[in-house]
């Protein structure tokens, strides 16, 4: 979820009647696409399966006083959101253009700078104008000029205010549609304004294709994955969202996360409730996944949980990995434009319906030295996995854990990074350390390693979480793998027990003669402070890293 910019201060709910007539929302696979305002190229849509006509009411609209751009839309529940609203030049009701809609990062607005890139890895309005498309951009409820209450892109309210603005966009003289109500359109945007694609999508067929950028599948792995609030983003978010209007549960699941390091049972179903999660399953569109490689926030796993999910429905798919995302990058980053490219690329071959547009290889990453790898589909765990056992006594203290010390934090003019930086993981002291040799094998990780645990331990009485966490250190360069940290749920009663759990996944070339150190740590900078105050004793801990084999060589 983006973090910077200043807010724009929240304006009132313009008080304006909703349209009562009705327009069809999708066009079938088989229906023709001479429709008004629709050019001889809008052809129905050949790569998306047909679906239900949709009815959405076209909102009453109001435009600002002294902008050529912004435009109040009042949606169904009354709300008004401000949209931004950039045609392109050359568009009109004879030559009619398709459409992108860009959504911005949490407590943001939407941009309005054409030219301005944000830190997310984001396409420009410019470029997407360039590309042959009008933008449009919003700023989602609770935020910037728009009206209502943050519910973290739920389907009922962020995604029913998508669906409205959709159905005014039908209506523009500029926009070229497929059917009556129904624009060519696609989707694209980072973090909060790519979790929006995937509900949207899931919800309204007239939606072409979406390219969502550092978005998630579950905040339930996200947010307190295993049960341990991730703290370090979730005060990053609070603060950030302040002159926003939030959900009650949002800003609750805050203060409890202080207070005691845990958010309440209640608060954990509104947040499981939030999308995408099962919508992504009705994701029927072509759909491009870039996710961030030491994205501490939504993490490679939510990307992989996504893919795997919209594979099932055999539309045109592709996931890429950059370095970066909600973290920092601790590697080479290679091409810069890589991501930023494809997904324009998407947008042309899939909106636009230019077959002659190559979208690049289904999956496409770097490895921390910056090389390319890719393959026809995400990878199977096919490569013989490294493997390792050990022992120790972890002393739950809260010294020398994964916590970046002060000197490493520095400053940087990377806005992103400069918010990360104090909750990155670290390579700590107080930590039970299992090597694992990678000998003389030359390998590519990929996946989530699986940890194996026998253990027994006691801690003092308290509300807080008693929990360890697993990191991979490159013992080459003394970095955290992936800038990835994994709470790991204890029973710490004395008696023994077992677990059995997979860590983040990660993406690194092992080769001949390196070395990787799994180390259990007592805390982390990025998640709530566990209980603390006894110790753990590891009487067997195995760890295995899964590789594959499937990857293309680089040229």
């Amino acid at each position: 979820m983006r973090t910077q910019h200043s807010l724009r201060s929240r304006a009132g709910i313009l008080a304006t009647a909703i349209t009562i007539a009705l327009l069809s929302g999708c066009s079938s696979a088989d229906e023709s696409a001479d429709a008004a305002n629709t050019s001889s190229t809008s052809a129905a849509k050949p790569d998306a399966p047909s679906c239900a006509p949709t009815k959405v009411a076209v909102p009453a609209t109001a435009k600002v006083p002294d902008s050529d751009s912004d435009i109040d839309v009042t949606t169904a529940d009354g709300t008004r959101i401000r949209a931004h609203w950039f045609p392109l030049p050359t568009a009109s009701a004879a030559k009619p253009a398709p459409t992108v809609m860009m959504g911005p990062g949490w407590s943001l607005p939407g941009d309005t700078e054409v030219e301005a890139k944000g830190p997310l890895g984001e396409v420009t309005i410019g470029s997407l104008r360039s590309a042959g498309f009008n933008v449009l951009t919003w700023d989602p409820r609770g935020f910037g000029k728009s009206g209502g209450t943050a519910q973290v892109d739920d389907p009922k309210f962020e995604g029913a205010d998508v669906q409205s603005i959709i159905s005014w966009l039908a209506t523009q003289p500029q926009v070229q549609l497929d059917a009556k109500g129904d624009p060519r359109m696609g989707m694209t945007g980072a973090s909060y304004g790519g979790g929006i694609q995937l509900v949207t999508a899931g919800i309204d067929c007239r939606v072409d294709a979406i390219a969502p950028i550092i978005a998630w599948n579950s905040l339930e792995n996200s947010l307190f994955r295993n049960q341990v609030p991730k703290q370090g983003w979730s005060s990053i978010l609070s603060k950030s969202a302040a002159l926003g209007s939030l959900d009650p549960h949002i800003t609750s699941a805050y203060e409890s996360t202080i207070a005691t390091g845990t958010i309440s049972e209640e608060d954990q179903v509104w947040f499981r409730s939030r999308a995408p999660g099962d919508l992504v399953s009705k994701v029927k569109v072509p759909t491009l996944l870039v996710q961030g490689m030491t994205d501490t926030l939504f993490s490679l796993d939510e990307g992989i949980a996504n893919y795997k999910v919209i594979e099932k429905s055999g539309v045109p798919l592709a996931m890429v990995w950059t370095c970066g995302g909600h973290g920092i990058c601790n590697a080479k980053k290679g091409d810069p434009e890589r991501a930023s490219n494809r997904v324009i690329s998407w947008l042309q071959r899939y909106v636009r319906n230019n077959s002659e547009v190559d979208t690049g290889p289904a999956f496409d990453a770097i490895d921390q030295d910056g090389v390319r790898h890719t393959a026809d589909t995400y990878p199977t765990n096919d490569g013989e996995p490294f493997t390792a056992e050990g022992d120790g006594t972890l002393q739950l203290t809260a010294d020398g854990g994964s916590v970046p010390p002060a000197e490493a934090i520095g400053s940087s003019k990377d806005p992103v990074e400069t918010l990360a930086a104090g909750i990155m993981p670290f390579k700590a002291k107080n930590a039970v350390n299992v090597e694992i040799d990678g000998a003389d094998r030359d390998a590519m990780i990929l996946g989530a390693p699986t940890l194996k645990l026998t253990y027994s331990g006691s801690v003092e009485d308290g509300p807080r979480p008693t929990a360890a966490f697993a990191q991979l250190i490159d013992d080459s360069t003394g970095d955290v793998i992936g800038q990835q940290i994994t709470p790991i749920a204890l029973t710490l009663d004395g008696a023994p027990h077992t677990a059995e759990l997979p860590i983040e996944s990660v993406m690194f070339h092992l080769k001949p003669g390196n070395t990787v150190t799994l180390q259990l740590v007592a805390n982390s900078s990025a998640y709530a402070t566990p209980r603390l105050g006894g110790q753990v004793e590891f009487t067997k801990i195995g760890i295995s890293l899964p590789t594959t084999t499937q990857l293309r060589s680089p040229r």
